[in-house]
């Protein structure tokens, strides 16, 4: 532009058009860590500190190698945010994700293979012909760049429906992983085992069917289902120390669960329910019990809405050990649950409600810090206090 022969008032306007076109095309400048509430829970007090302010829903986050975060969007973005300075880049080579209704890009969960390779497991709505189907994929992550993107298991609940796709990610110590699907807004699906939606499913790392699967050599059933009547589950995890699945599920109006989950069982919807229909009074379901259908270890009424689930065992708060950690993003806390040593819930406390952010994403770094995401674009990490 020095050498073009412009009036100043169009070189400033051009100038400041260059500026902007810099700023988008390079890495997101995001401010660096600010306090924004302090507290204490358990007898130890803490410091919530908001370390980005980024665009989108942060859906799901998974520490790298190199102890930056990695960050889906339900819009398709992936960024990598640097926790100490608030700098974002973004990632690239996933395919075209759209966002349809509760769908899009969700979870992201991070798997060593050796000390130097690590596979990046993604679950998304994939867009088939206007209908859409919760989608297991993985891929390798190399200086901002996805690569071996690969769709392990598109999954049999295509729908035009716009919610219900769950869907969180877990590892066993065993070479398995599971991943949730909701009903897709049909509730007969979560007792029809010939769908994979509303049900929790388990897959050797590549894809494959494991040999053990519960429905394997069921007629009419799918075998990749690992356990069935599921309505939303949208937080998962498996506690290696105990062999325990644990997932938490979004019930109607009223009748959220935390469920332990063991192969083959059927956890009840829409035949069993402890919440309400949305249009009146009126209970969903035949009953909150019934014989051969497991209960959930607790019910949340009215709903909380979790949106992720996390079971603590960082050094950084000691008596946090083994308590599970919601993400509540209708009434939007974050919530602790104590858990005994036989997997019994044993009490609940509401953490920073005063927030009064929509909960999402839940991670711990190596320190035991709570790293959390918020529907509002904000990145989180609760740490504890120095002063």
């Amino acid at each position: 532009m020095s050498g073009c022969n412009l009036p100043t008032q169009v070189k400033v306007v051009f100038t400041a058009l260059f500026c902007l076109l810099s700023l988008a095309l390079s890495p997101r400048a995001l401010s660096a860590p600010v306090a924004v509430i302090e507290g204490s829970s358990a007898g130890m007090p803490f410091v919530v500190e908001r370390i980005a302010q980024t665009d989108g829903v942060p859906w799901g986050m998974t520490f790298t190698a190199g102890q930056e975060l990695l960050i889906t969007y339900r819009d398709g973005q992936i960024r990598l945010l640097n926790t100490e300075t608030g700098m974002a880049q973004s990632v690239s080579g996933q395919p075209a994700i759209n966002q349809y209704g509760q769908g899009g890009l969700m979870d992201v969960s991070r798997l060593d293979v050796t000390n130097s390779q690590a596979w990046y497991y993604f679950t998304y709505s994939k867009t088939i012909d206007g209908l859409a189907a919760t989608t297991l994929a993985r891929a390798q992550l190399s200086n901002n760049q996805l690569s071996q993107w690969q769709d392990l298991l598109v999954t049999q609940s295509l729908s035009d429906a716009s919610r219900h796709f769950g869907s969180r990610i877990a590892f066993d110590n065993q070479g398995h992983v599971f991943f949730s699907i909701g009903d897709r807004a049909h509730r007969p699906n979560g007792q029809d085992l010939s769908t994979h939606a509303g049900s929790i499913l388990r897959l050797n790392l590549d894809g494959s069917v494991p040999k053990d699967n519960p429905f394997r050599n069921t007629k009419n059933a799918l075998p990749e289902i690992w356990s069935y009547g599921h309505r939303n589950p949208q937080g998962l995890l498996f506690d290696q120390e105990t062999n325990r699945l644990w997932s938490n599920e979004h019930g109607p109006r009223g009748g959220d669960e935390i469920n332990l989950v063991k192969a083959g069982a059927n956890y009840g919807w829409p035949v069993t329910s402890h919440g309400k229909e949305y249009w009146g009074p009126i209970d969903v379901g035949e009953a909150e019990e019934k014989e051969g259908i497991v209960s959930p270890l607790k019910v949340y009424t009215p709903s909380i809405a979790p949106g992720s689930l996390l079971l603590y065992k960082g050094a950084a708060f000691p008596n946090w050990q083994g308590n599970l950690f919601n993400g509540a993003l209708k009434l939007r806390h974050l919530n602790r649950v104590t858990v005994t040593a036989n997997g019994s819930i044993k009490g609940e406390e509401r953490l920073l409600e005063e927030l009064d952010e929509r909960i999402r994403a839940l991670v711990t770094d190596h320190q035991g810090w709570l790293y959390f995401s918020a529907d509002s674009g904000a990145i989180y990490r609760l740490r504890p206090h120095s002063g």
